[in-house]
């Protein structure tokens, strides 16, 4: 094959230091907007974005040439730079890990609306409940031990 082809949707999830809410209203639409164009400057699409005051969530199309890894330190590091620099917040910062899912296509609509319900879902559930499903419903090893830490 001459050419690559890919489809590479990951729904990825990550929390404020320490889970602060600092994800005020104000910051909330120019934050997504400006992650959204770090995922485009490597290559990649924002399919959906939103966030609650103690995390983030964003379906993006990465391009084949960019580990998830490499993708989500750029657009934590130059999210949290514009945010100490354009909205002079220098105690805002993410957690160091995060959480990335592969989706098919034919799941994204279903992810798409999941992110966008956010206010709503988390009316009953909290972000670290959210986060232990995504990581049992994926099968992802974990130890509940260190996650928070």
């Amino acid at each position: 094959m001459s050419h690559t082809y890919t489809n590479l949707l990951t729904h990825v999830i990550f929390s404020t230091k320490d889970r602060a809410p600092q994800i005020t209203a104000p910051l909330h639409d120019d934050l997504l907007a400006y992650m959204g164009g770090i995922v485009r400057e490597i290559g990649g699409t924002l399919r959906a974005a939103n966030a609650r005051p103690d995390h983030a969530h964003l379906l993006c199309s990465l391009p084949p040439t960019i580990a998830t890894s490499d993708a989500l330190r750029l657009i934590k590091t130059n999210s949290s730079r514009w945010v100490h620099r354009e909205r002079n917040l220098p105690g805002f910062d993410w957690q160091a890990g995060y959480g990335a899912f592969s989706v098919s296509h034919s799941m994204a609509p279903s992810v798409t609306r999941y992110i966008g319900d956010q206010e709503k879902h988390h009316r009953r559930v909290t972000f670290q409940e959210e986060l232990i499903t995504f990581l049992k419903k994926n099968g992802v090893c974990y130890d509940e031990r260190y996650i928070w830490v």
